[in-house]
């Protein structure tokens, strides 16, 4: 903060004594979030002045306003112009200045420029040229104002800024000091300033500098915050070893330390700051005793807004213990680089893949026993999380550390729920797009009693939300309906008469119930392999081959399981790998209809996932086919289309895979998805029509659900509207997240 740096007395720098300002500007720098600078000549010289400092000012979320003169030093025009043809000579600044500029730079000059780059890409600085009105010559400003977010320091100097003026020359330095000041000396200041960077004077005019910020920002950029630290780091180094007086070296060390201790802590990655509903999160969650549910959207950065309250905690102890549950071990994988891109540096991996991790948690352990501070992030799945050594670990854990449980309805489960019961950690986040257990009230209760939540949750972030605010694209809703074969009909309608039949009985005998629950797998197993799925999927791959996207960047989900019988005429696909497993029946399709798309299966023992994932992000792979792996958590937002042929009724299913789909990337504007809608072919009669239309109407929940975000919303439910009059079904009464029966 600015009220740590020891200023003078006299609140003035000069040259040659021991408050030197090349020091004032470097130490104040370092401390502030907010620079307001008039400058005088815009020199290669006085552009080194500027540059040490620099990155460590981004780091603290620096913004700058920036005003200049309009024409370069004499010396840096000369350098300018050896690269420009005679007689192009211009007092004012052009794109061929600062090209020509850019050769004139030493190493001070070019990571200044990396820094104004960088604050150029993130729109966190504002440039302004200025000319005097009216009479040649130029405006001599040299002053400004940093602010630390609470207090600031103004200061006016008699030099240009530049390294004779700063460093060599006789010159001074006025500082007032808002903690000390009349509150007016601050205030004519800061109005003359914003009069002249918003051109409202008569003594100063406004030149256009835009086409320079783009020169700057294609010439510069390309460095993120950690290298610029590096290079910043690397030039106080080589200052650092040149001749100062005591006080400047001693700010010149005091900068590298703050640079180490920085690049060495947890901070916040992506070169920005929290979303807003992020920190709206965290706000919440310690609101609610540091525990609860977030049930945020797929894609909406659940992982983040976690990894953001973990942050926000260490903060505050500077000790981060964080134990985090996924279901798989590519999510284990995935959070491991989160966390690191959060600078976290103790990140353990608790699963199959790492059979080091019980060696891991041991030695951590060893530490904490003997009074030895121990901070570290432990991704686990929930598997491990239930394994006895990895329990032991977890009972000796203090109540200060955070545990986060992704895809949180897991913990519901009674294989998870034992453990939970045991916990002693006090600070809990529950991560979850649907965090209700479908046909599991009690699991869905037991989740809610673990984080100390109900619906509405501590903190909410709607998929429709998501995609208003554009942080989830725009989609288009295709729903194709597929009826059922005479020959699964007749199977379809024996085994709903059946369940029919034992309905009453089942809600009072055990029995029954496992038989019930066995006849509703059967039943759900006819819809499932549809085999009209097959042929409806072929028409839709051909109509897209023929649409201006192509089949290209296209997920489809397959039907779990295999073919029992010759369900499918398999003289149709002879090359078939698996004779029997209908996703490579879906794969051929593909093939059969474009022999020149490349085609791959994303299934639970695919190798190389990551490459699959990898090339079809490069669009490599064209057709991307997977069943239930990407359900949760795997991210792939370059797909542009997909193809849902494996029906679910359970929304959170459906919601995942909708989210897969609709994440953002740089290439894709919107997102459109397929549908295979199974119904029976006729409408049963009698004691089976209340099980049929249940059926039929979860389908259509999902369709309502999917289409009412859709761009294309009416054009969708119209592709439903036979089937709904068919079964006497009012779509505007659909609501796939209200409490489902087992038929």
């Amino acid at each position: 903060m600015l009220k740590d740096i020891r200023f003078p007395r006299g609140e003035e720098y000069r040259s040659g004594t021991d408050n030197e300002p090349f020091a004032f500007y470097l130490e104040s720098l370092v401390e502030s979030k907010r620079l307001d600078l008039l400058l005088g000549y815009f020199s290669s010289s006085a552009i080194n002045v500027l540059a040490l400092g620099f990155a460590k000012f981004i780091s603290n979320g620096g913004q700058v306003r920036l005003i200049i003169n309009h024409v370069l030093s004499s010396q840096d025009k000369a350098a300018v112009l050896k690269g420009l043809a005679a007689g192009e000579e211009n007092d004012q600044f052009s794109v061929e200045d600062f090209h020509g500029l850019k050769n004139a730079l030493d190493k001070y000059g070019q990571h200044f420029f990396d820094c104004i780059a960088w604050l150029i890409g993130q729109k966190r600085i504002q440039i302004r040229a200025i000319k005097p009105m009216g009479r040649r010559g130029i405006a001599h400003y040299k002053s400004g104002i940093f602010y630390d977010g609470t207090d600031k320091v103004k200061f006016k100097g008699s030099c240009n800024f530049t390294a004779s003026g700063l460093l060599e020359n006789l010159e001074e330095l006025d500082l007032k000091l808002s903690w000390k000041s009349e509150r007016d000396a601050f205030a004519d200041y800061e109005q003359d300033y914003n009069q002249i960077f918003a051109g409202q004077t008569d003594y100063a005019a406004l030149i256009p500098f835009d086409k320079i910020e783009e020169v700057i920002l294609r010439e510069y950029g390309g460095k993120d915050l950690d290298e610029l630290l590096i290079d910043e780091q690397q030039l106080l180094e080589q200052k650092a070893k040149q001749k100062h007086n005591e006080k400047t070296q001693r700010v010149l060390e005091t900068i590298m330390q703050k640079i180490e201790a920085y690049r060495a802590s947890p901070r916040f990655p992506f070169d920005g700051e929290p979303r807003q509903y992020q920190e709206e999160a965290y706000q919440n969650w310690v609101a609610n005793g540091h525990h609860g549910i977030f049930a945020m959207a797929t894609g909406t950065g659940k992982t983040i807004t976690a990894l953001n309250c973990v942050l926000h905690e260490y903060a505050a102890s500077q000790q981060y213990q964080v134990i985090i549950l996924v279901p798989t071990t590519i999510l284990v994988e995935q959070w491991e680089k989160e966390a690191k891109k959060f600078n976290f540096k103790i990140v353990i991996k608790a699963s199959s893949r790492n059979p080091g991790w019980k060696n891991e948690l041991s030695e951590i352990r060893n530490r904490q026993l003997a009074g030895v501070p121990s901070s570290y992030v432990i991704v686990s799945t929930y598997r491990t999380f239930a394994n006895p050594e990895f329990q032991a670990f977890v009972s000796s854990v203090g109540e200060t550390a955070i545990l986060v449980a992704d895809e949180a309805h897991n913990v519901g489960a009674p294989s998870v729920a034992a453990n939970f019961e045991q916990l002693k950690i006090q600070k809990l986040i529950g991560l979850s797009a649907t965090p209700k257990r479908l046909y599991d009230e009690d699991g869905s209760g037991k989740m809610e009693l673990f984080f100390h939540d109900k619906a509405p949750y501590t903190y909410s972030f709607t998929m429709q939300r998501a995609i208003e605010e554009g942080i989830l694209c725009k989609y288009y809703y295709y729903p194709r309906v597929v009826e059922l074969t005479p020959e699964e009909m007749v199977e379809y309608t024996e085994i709903s008469a059946k369940l029919a039949s034992l309905h009453d009985r089942a809600t009072k005998d055990a029995s029954a119930q496992r038989n019930y629950e066995m006849l509703l797998m059967q039943r759900k197993r006819i819809i499932h392999k549809a085999t009209n799925k097959l042929k409806a999927f072929e028409e839709i791959l051909e109509r897209v081959k023929a649409s201006e996207t192509g089949l290209k960047y296209m997920l489809v989900y397959a039907p779990e399981g295999y073919y029992e019988d010759d369900e499918v005429a398999t003289e149709s696909y002879p090359d078939v790998e698996d004779s029997s497993r209908i996703i490579s029946y879906y794969s051929n399709a593909v093939r059969q209809v474009s022999p020149t798309t490349h085609v791959a299966q994303y299934i639970s023992d695919s190798a190389n996932k990551d490459h699959i994932l990898k090339s079809f992000e490069e669009g490599d792979i064209d057709v991307l086919l997977s069943m239930k792996c990407l359900d949760e958590g795997v991210d792939i937002p370059r797909t542009e289309q997909a193809i849902f042929c494996s029906s679910t009724g359970n929304p959170r299913q459906f919601i995942q895979r909708r989210g897969r789909i609709l994440r953002r990337h740089a290439d894709k504007r919107f997102a459109k998805i397929h549908d295979l809608v199974v119904v029976p072919s006729s409408v049963p009669t009698g004691s089976t029509f209340d099980l049929e239309r249940n059926m039929v109407r979860k389908e259509l929940e999902r369709v309502v659900d999917f289409a009412y975000m859709a761009l294309n919303k009416y054009e969708a439910i119209e592709a439903v509207q036979s089937v709904c009059r068919r079964y006497g079904i009012n779509p505007d009464t659909l609501d796939p997240y209200s409490s489902h029966t087992n038929e």
